[in-house]
């Protein structure tokens, strides 16, 4: 586990804690199986990843996740720090839909 977090994951560090998001509690750098997640709602099953530059390509990762039956929303670096109102938005819907599923929210635009 990395000491100190990216930019990036202290501001949706900031924006998760302290239950204000629905009440919901959601924890940091969570050990899963072999992996470590950003942040996870065990409550909903949610992981929340922020994505920087050099991110590793996290097929397997996501397949395994998944597999137990997570759903993975990830975050480039940028779109967290930029657009606060779009993230708490794709994570109140994917809090609101049901199943299992991978949402990624680009900053592709």
């Amino acid at each position: 586990m990395r000491k100190a977090p990216t930019w990036a994951e202290s501001t949706l560090w900031n924006l998760l804690r302290k239950k204000q998001v629905q009440g919901l509690k959601f924890r940091r750098q969570v050990p899963l199986g072999p992996y470590i997640v950003d942040f996870m709602c065990f409550r909903h099953r949610l992981i929340i990843e922020a994505d920087g530059p050099f991110h590793d390509d996290d097929t397997a990762r996501d397949r395994w996740l998944t597999a137990q039956g997570f759903r993975i929303l990830r975050f480039p670096n940028d779109t967290i720090v930029q657009d606060k109102n779009a993230v708490l938005a794709a994570i109140l819907r994917t809090i609101e839909a049901p199943g299992t599923l991978i949402d990624q929210l680009r900053g592709d635009d």
